[in-house]
């Protein structure tokens, strides 16, 4: 199987593709899974499914985006939602086992044979042949955690899931004002200002300055539970930190950015960030920092949440 790497907001992401070349440099942008160092007993009270209940959003006109941040994210601008819902947290692994289950569905992992994988021991991405959701670092390690959320899905996967459920995947700027707790917080984060308080982590993030740091300060290596960090004052969990999540929209610069190259119509945006290192480290949790991948990507960082109008 060959390596498709794709480059945006200057880090590298690994698609699983057959179409791409071997020869191509691996990514140090993002991962997941659902490795723990918390003993199960600790964590137990943690429900599986949890996004199944939403959060009612009025909708409103809010300021997206930054002046600060990357250039992806400039300029800072108004726009105006509509009422929507949203999943209080990404979809786990147990609610994607039950979607399977339901319509027989085969991701695009599992159609490709293998998906990426960040590889400690060589630090550098690889395709792992047979991984996949349930196994989202290959059928030789731990099987996935199901109040983890589910990862090893491209857009197109969570496109269907949503079908099924009949949702659908929010658009970038309902993302972006749940995360601003419905338009009224210039927090750094959904939660506040810091990703530490009184030395606790506020999210599942990664800590250090490059990939080869030792992680688990915050609890965890890989995923954790959903809901583990708490909820925002909107209700939500996972808004930073964790996994990524699809949305609906294709990647383009904002209006008035000065970018006025054309979009790539494959190219998803996915926002929040992930326990992954990024090499924008903190900025990348924060509320209005842009990434996008191939709709057929499939990432062990990288999962979904629901809308709905």
């Amino acid at each position: 199987m060959k390596l498709f790497p794709f480059i945006i907001c200057q880090f590298l992401l690994l698609a699983c593709s057959s179409n791409a070349k071997t020869n191509q440099a691996p990514a140090t942008g993002t991962a997941t899974s659902t490795s723990t160092m918390k003993p199960a007993s600790q964590v137990k009270n943690q429900k599986a499914g949890a996004s199944g209940t939403m959060v009612q959003f009025s909708g409103g006109t809010f300021i997206m985006g930054s002046n600060t941040g990357t250039p992806l994210e400039k300029p800072a601008h108004q726009v105006t939602v509509k009422a929507f819902k949203l999943d209080v947290a990404p979809v786990t692994v147990a609610e994607f086992a039950k979607f399977v289950a339901a319509s027989a569905y085969v991701t695009e992992a599992e159609k490709f044979g293998d998906c990426g994988v960040y590889n400690p021991s060589i630090q550098n991405w690889e395709l792992r042949k047979g991984a996949y959701w349930l196994y989202p670092q290959g059928r030789e390690a731990a099987k996935a955690e199901m109040n983890h959320p589910v990862t090893q899905v491209s857009w197109n996967d969570a496109q269907a899931y949503c079908r099924w459920a009949k949702k659908r995947l929010p658009t970038e700027a309902e993302w972006e004002y749940a995360a601003r707790n419905g338009g009224k917080s210039n927090t750094l984060y959904s939660w506040g200002n810091s990703l530490v308080v009184d030395g606790k982590y506020k999210a599942n993030v990664w800590q250090g300055k490059d990939v080869q740091v030792k992680q688990g300060q915050d609890g965890f290596v890989f995923t954790s539970p959903v809901g583990y960090y708490g909820k925002t004052a909107a209700g939500l969990t996972d808004m930073g930190g964790n996994v990524w999540n699809w949305c609906e929209d294709t990647f383009q610069p904002y209006p008035g950015s000065g970018n006025d190259a054309p979009a790539n119509q494959n190219t998803k945006v996915m926002r929040g960030s992930s326990f992954f290192f990024d090499p924008n480290l903190e900025n990348s949790y924060t509320v209005s920092f842009r990434a996008g991948n191939t709709s057929e990507t499939s990432l062990f960082n990288t999962g979904f949440r629901c809308a709905s109008n």
